[in-house]
């Protein structure tokens, strides 16, 4: 919509705006860009010639305001300085958001459109500058595109939660980013070193003990593993820094000395003039009575017995001005600049203190929340008890003086004078503080940089990062092997030093490979008295492991073989042999086919010893619960367990079906060393297992 004259018939303006409107519309006779002092710390007054640079670009006469927020409705205060300046143009007002209102009058420019895409594509932290380019950028577009821009933004921002991200981080998010960088430069290379080593010895380990284990000449050389960690670490370094680019945490330029003193330099020199400072650029809070009867006041109160001089600042007090908002600094630093053009004088005299600066009373009164605060600088009057104890309804207001616009403050301001002319005086002057108060100091928008702050704890939880993982992969892998071993069993009769066999065997496993390693015996012991006569030692070794083995089975190796009818196959009750003693059987026959062969062994696996010939003793933690370690004979595969895996030991003692008790634990297998049999002897030895096995049957 395009507004091409100032309307014939406007409502009478308010009279709060009558000054304002005129004191702006006097400054954009000069220059078309009128940026307040009052907002130092958000737009500091020296970013005017960078508005000015973009209004050009609009293509049509452009009159800038940038200003607090304005309570009174920015098009009314627009259309105010439009009638007193009576230019054409396109007149727009700015705050700490950015473009608030626009309006075209005289010229053909989409305010409304360009107003409603910088509000709504922009995020919230844009900044007043950014907004304003963007408006300018729509407005150079043309009515037409500019329409279009506005709905889809409408569209897309209007409704719901939807808006567009966040422009800057604070310190807070830094941190988190410096935390995230601390733990991927040490956790990943970490990890990638620790999970390739690991994982490498642990197929190693898993292929020897499934007899699957061949030459891979392809194999990666052991180096691998540390390159890959240092590229990593070379990545995160360079990737970090381009990934987490932000520099600033606002848009905010920081103001210059200059920025930060003019407001109170515009105050004080008002103040030489007259004792009631009615900020020009905001809206009138007091009519002419309200003033006269102020300055009345302030003169019969000067005269009075312990009085003195009141000078009134009707200002608003704002968080990004130079005070921060603190009404006693923005009252001190103006009392220090009060009376600072050579204005000499002694202690005591024509008002001034030592400094020359002027004694009295500074009342602010904020324009904008309507806010009232009294400082004693050089005063005979009681200073805590003017800043501590001034009656709520003249600091703060009532609920009335809340919902006018002006804040009820010529009333108030006339209570005060009142409370003033009533305070007890003292003997002594005294200042509401014993030192200047300062203003908090201006926040330096630039971020701390990236490899600092928590940077350093995220190196230290990066790497108990890694090693938390190792734990959990370890832990799986631990389960994946307890798998695949029991998924590979291998061929019973097997004639190596070490044999392959599950944990968990079955009763028909056990049945079988009794049945064979027993027959095996048998036939290579025959045989043996054919080829080596001489052999002695070794047919004895023998003969005492066939005997034994034969007393299990009352000699009879059918036995073997017989299960009980009402099984499956699968469990220890009933007529047939029970699963300790098969195990006893294949033990006794594979030491003594050892035997014939010329390599008698004594110990065999005490964790399974199914797996033959152990190769030394090894403490060994053979339960997940109980910590305590027992010394074990192992042979050459599970030491390899124990040592690289020690947590994963517990998964290769053999288990065997449980006997059948009343008191059952609902426990299918237990370890083999609790069964009542001679089984348990085999830790001792082979020479022990055959004289248990003969203890058993009688037989000396």
């Amino acid at each position: 919509m395009f507004a091409t004259a100032t309307p014939a018939a406007q409502a009478a303006e308010p009279p709060a705006l009558t000054t304002q409107a005129a004191y702006l519309a006097s400054h954009l006779r000069t220059n078309p860009i009128y940026v307040t002092d009052q907002l130092p710390r958000e737009i500091p007054h020296s970013q005017a010639p960078a508005f000015a640079k973009l209004a050009k670009r609009t293509g049509v006469p452009t009159y800038v305001l940038v200003l607090p927020e304005q309570d009174l409705g920015g098009k009314g205060l627009l259309g105010a300085v439009h009638d007193r300046l009576g230019r054409d143009g396109l007149y727009v007002l700015v705050d700490t958001l950015g473009v608030t209102d626009a309006v075209a009058y005289g010229v053909r420019a989409p305010a409304d459109d360009a107003a409603t895409v910088s509000l709504y594509e922009l995020p919230y932290d844009a900044g007043p500058l950014r907004s304003f380019e963007r408006f300018v950028d729509v407005v150079a577009q043309g009515g037409a595109k500019a329409a279009e821009r506005a709905e889809a933004a409408r569209e897309k921002y209007g409704e719901g939660d939807a808006e567009p991200g966040r422009m800057y981080i604070d310190p807070t998010d830094r941190d988190n980013q410096s935390f995230l960088t601390g733990v991927l430069l040490t956790g990943v290379p970490l990890l990638i070193l620790l999970l390739i080593t690991y994982v490498r010895r642990w197929r190693h380990i898993l292929l020897k003990v499934t007899g699957q284990a061949k030459p891979d000449r392809r194999r990666a050389p052991e180096w691998l593993a540390s390159v890959l960690a240092l590229l990593t670490v070379a990545v995160i370094v360079v990737a970090a820094p381009l990934t987490f680019d932000q520099t600033t945490s606002s848009a905010a330029v920081p103001p210059t000395a200059a920025d930060l003193s003019s407001r109170v330099e515009r105050v004080a020199a008002g103040l030489e003039q007259d004792p009631v400072y009615v900020d020009p650029e905001s809206p009138r809070v007091l009519d002419s009575r309200q003033l006269s009867q102020l300055h009345e006041r302030i003169r019969k109160f000067a005269r009075s017995d312990g009085g003195g001089p009141v000078y009134v600042l009707l200002v608003p007090q704002l968080s990004v001005d130079e005070s921060g908002g603190d009404p006693k600094a923005f009252a001190d630093a103006v009392h220090a600049e009060l009376g600072k053009d050579g204005q000499d004088g002694q202690d005591g005299q024509d008002g001034q203190d030592g400094n020359g600066r002027k004694d009295g009373l500074f009342v602010v009164a904020d324009t904008l929340r309507g806010d009232i605060d009294v400082l004693n600088h050089g005063l005979r009057l009681e200073s805590s008890r003017l800043y501590f104890d001034l009656p709520e309804s003249i600091g703060f207001g009532d609920d009335k003086a809340r919902e006018a616009d002006d804040h009820l403050l010529g009333e108030r301001l006339d209570d005060l004078m009142t409370f003033l002319d009533k305070s007890p005086r003292t003997n002594e002057p005294s200042t509401t503080s014993d030192q200047d108060t300062k203003a908090k100091p201006i926040e330096d928008n630039a971020l701390p940089p990236l490899f600092s702050g928590d940077f350093w704890p995220g190196l230290l939880v990066g790497g108990l990062g890694a090693l938390l993982n190792l734990g959990l992969v370890a832990g799986v892998l631990a389960i994946v092997g307890s798998v695949l071993r029991r998924r590979h069993p291998v061929s019973p009769a097997s004639e190596s030093a070490y044999f392959q066999a599950p944990s968990d065997p079955s009763m028909s496993y056990l049945r079988t490979t009794g049945y064979d390693e027993l027959g095996a015996l048998s036939e290579e012991f025959l045989a043996a008295d054919e080829e080596n006569p001489d052999g002695l030692t070794d047919r004895v070794r023998a003969w005492d492991c066939f005997d034994a083995a034969m007393l299990l089975v009352d000699g009879d190796r059918d036995r073997l073989t017989e299960t009980n009818d009402a099984d499956d196959g699968d469990d220890a009750d009933g007529t047939g042999v029970d699963p300790g003693t098969l195990v006893t059987v294949i033990v006794l026959a594979r030491a003594g086919r050892a035997a014939l062969r010329g390599e008698a062994y004594d110990l065999c696996c005490g964790l399974n010893p199914l797996h033959g010939p152990a190769v030394t003793r090894h403490p060994v933690r053979v339960s997940a619960e109980d910590r305590l370690r027992r010394r074990l004979p192992v042979c050459d595969v599970c030491r390899a367990t124990v040592i690289r895996e020690p947590g994963a030991v517990h998964t290769l003692l053999m288990t065997l079906p449980a006997p059948p008790d009343p008191d059952d634990d609902g426990r299918d297998r237990v370890p083999y060393d609790v069964l009542e049999s001679p089984l348990s002897a085999v830790i001792g030895g082979i020479p022990r297992l055959i004289d248990a096995v003969r203890e058993l049957a009688g037989v000396e």
